[in-house]
């Protein structure tokens, strides 16, 4: 990987408790070869930061954020006033009223071209404290939702994300080939079907085929697991992406749904790929 001066900027979001792990190993090495490279790499590892996965009423305004209070804060009659989390989080974030750790997020994320996120695969999903980022973070408004001047869709060919790049690495305890397309624990891409479609995809980010390394828990080759995840980092804005579907280009119904005509009588996630 050769840097200059353009190098695109990337954000890594990792989430695990211990720095000394194959994932905290994994998370130091990458982020140390894409600044060699000449990268900006800005970091949010989720368990140093004590970040707060769970959404409260401050981040849609509901009582003091950011220290405000008196005639710049919230009265009691607003903190009485019932939390609605979708469009109270969209007026808090266009009113410029979300809580500074949301906001500092947004804006690693805006200034980033590529988003890493680094987990291990808990109970096939995310730990709870990087699904807690994504529900703070990603709000209506800034991720998806509508254009406030225009009235415009903000979701997948039209997302707000539309251009940047977005790779997972993830560790799991399978066997190889229990992640393969007969594996017991689904295919990859569909077994994480819903952070690459429904949340990277829907937002408009472009979506790098994921990485992940089975067997965790037994791994003795650390050397041959460094050098898999150094060559995707090199190949981090080079790679096809996984080619989902747009959705306002007549493939699908006004009620979501795939036209008849595509892949007729064939149904699962598999389908809302192109080839």
């Amino acid at each position: 990987m050769q840097g200059n001066d353009s190098s695109p900027s990337i954000l890594w979001v990792s989430a695990h408790p211990e720095p000394r792990s194959l994932n905290g190993s994994l998370r130091s090495d990458g982020i140390a070869h894409l600044r060699r490279g000449g990268h900006s790499v800005l970091e949010s590892d989720l368990y140093a930061m004590d970040w707060d996965p769970v959404v409260r009423p401050k981040d849609g305004g509901h009582g003091p954020a950011n220290g405000h209070n008196g005639a710049g804060g919230h009265n009691s009659t607003e903190a009485a006033k019932p939390f609605h989390v979708s469009s109270d989080t969209r007026s808090a974030y266009l009113a410029g009223e979300q809580p500074s750790d949301i906001a500092h997020e947004q804006a690693k994320l805006l200034a980033a071209e590529a988003i890493v996120i680094q987990f291990p695969l808990w109970w096939y999903g995310m730990p709870a404290i990087l699904k807690g980022w994504f529900d703070r973070v990603f709000v209506s408004g800034f991720a998806f939702g509508s254009d406030p001047r225009t009235g415009r869709r903000l979701r997948f060919e039209q997302g707000p994300f539309v251009g940047k790049r977005a790779l997972v690495l993830t560790t799991l305890g399978d066997r190889p080939k229990a992640i393969g397309p007969r594996g017991k624990s689904g295919e990859l891409n569909e077994l994480l079907f819903g952070l690459l479609h429904g949340t990277f995809a829907y937002t408009g980010m472009n979506v790098v085929p994921p990485l992940a390394l089975p067997s965790a828990d037994r791994l003795t080759d650390y050397g041959r697991a460094r050098e898999k995840l150094l060559a995707r980092l090199d190949r981090l804005f080079i790679d096809p992406e996984v080619p989902y579907r747009p959705q306002f280009a007549g493939e699908y119904s006004c009620e979501w749904e795939l036209e008849p005509h595509v892949r007729p009588g064939e149904h699962g996630v598999r389908i809302h790929t192109r080839n």
